[in-house]
């Protein structure tokens, strides 16, 4: 190959099931301009990857430039069709692994894993061009036709698993909602050893009554429209919503003492569920507007609630589809809508359309 004609990348050379591969680093501005999609319009058979969704991009590229100093993306990992050739430093020992990666310029790039990595790139690079600069691990595979390529796109993402979103929330110390969120499972009694921090859904046996992410929708729903500019001052409002909330239902009080077993409460009552949670979130929302005393009052009728899952008359088709909870959006609005009639607060003109709908039996909308 003339030097003249090809890419060069400084490479460590390894092995995976008799083949070898390359790792390099390359700076963010190469990777738009060398690596490639499939066309779109080919069907999925003649393609190696998934389509691109490009309503992720946007967020995946505000997230480097809002995060110059501190964003992190894995490796890309693309197939080379084309002639290649590997120059080592030496030939011996550690010095035969490291090199340079000869690549024609008439070699196609075709990514295996991180097309939405790579568009994001290119779309920050457009708003931050000092970013090209900066550099993303590139894992390079010798393309062995579409089949294999196709092959290796599945053995990528077979095993590849998302953290669950309350591992996410607690290690995320950007999201100033999951700080707020582990902030008031410090400071609300209603929460006290009772809240899983890792996982988003409970095995039967588990000793944990809620979920940090069903905290966190929780938070959410009770803050929406609230201007609370010290996460302290937002933290005690929601710890002091929820700790009135836990007076009116004895059974979540009952598992802290030991009386109940979280796995108990969770299979006969509805009421430490997520769609809970929101639902009173939202209630919360509207009756913290007004004085404290009166909101606290008022709360005592959730009571007069029957938070039996078992009873479906009441929760069927709103926390309840076919007997399982469901958290469609339009299931929250009915749910908040219950709760909201049983402490005689007037609904919104947007839920009395969803309630007029489900009265109706209009289920779907």
């Amino acid at each position: 190959m003339d030097a003249n004609f090809e890419y060069i990348f400084p490479a460590i050379r390894g092995i995976q099931a008799g083949r070898e591969y390359y790792v390099s680093m390359c700076p963010l501005r190469l990777i738009p301009k060398i690596f490639i999609f499939d066309e779109e319009e080919l069907v999925p058979e003649l393609r190696a990857q998934r389509i691109l969704n490009k309503s992720r991009v946007p967020e995946m590229a505000s997230y480097i430039v809002d995060h110059k100093d501190a964003y992190v993306f894995s490796a890309i990992t693309a197939s080379i069709n084309g002639e290649v050739r590997f120059d080592t430093f030496g030939q011996d020992g550690e010095a035969s692994r490291v090199g340079s990666l000869h690549v024609d310029m008439q070699s196609q790039f075709i990514i295996n894993d991180g097309q939405h990595r790579r568009a994001a790139i290119e779309q920050a690079l457009r708003a931050e061009p000092r970013l090209g600069d900066e550099t993303i691990a590139v894992v390079f595979f010798l393309d062995r036709g579409l089949e294999r390529c196709q092959q290796m796109f599945a053995d990528l993402n077979r095993y590849a698993i998302r953290p669950s979103r309350s591992l996410g929330l607690l290690y995320d110390h950007r999201d100033d909602r999951a700080q707020l969120a582990k902030l008031v499972v410090l400071k609300s009694q209603a929460f006290k050893d009772l809240v899983e921090m890792e996982k988003s859904t409970l095995s039967a046996r588990s000793r944990k009554l809620f979920t940090l992410s069903a905290i966190y929708s929780g938070n959410s729903a009770l803050l929406d429209g609230h201007e609370l500019e010290l996460i302290e001052d937002a933290a005690s409002l929601c710890a002091d919503f929820w700790d009135e909330v836990d007076k009116h239902l004895p059974e979540w009080r009952f598992v802290r003492e030991s009386k109940m077993t979280a796995g108990d409460v969770r299979r006969d009552f509805i009421h430490s569920h997520a769609i809970i949670l929101q639902a009173l979130g939202h209630v919360g929302r509207h009756l913290v507007q007004g004085e404290k005393t009166s909101w606290k009052r008022n709360l005592k009728k959730l009571r007069n609630i029957n938070w039996s899952r078992s009873d479906t008359k009441t929760w069927e088709g709103r926390a309840l589809i076919g007997g399982r909870v469901s958290k469609a959006t339009s299931n929250v609005t009915l749910t908040t809508n219950l709760i909201k009639q049983q402490l005689s607060i007037p609904l919104s003109p947007e839920e009395q359309r969803v309630e007029d709908a489900f009265l109706r039996g209009d289920h779907g909308n």
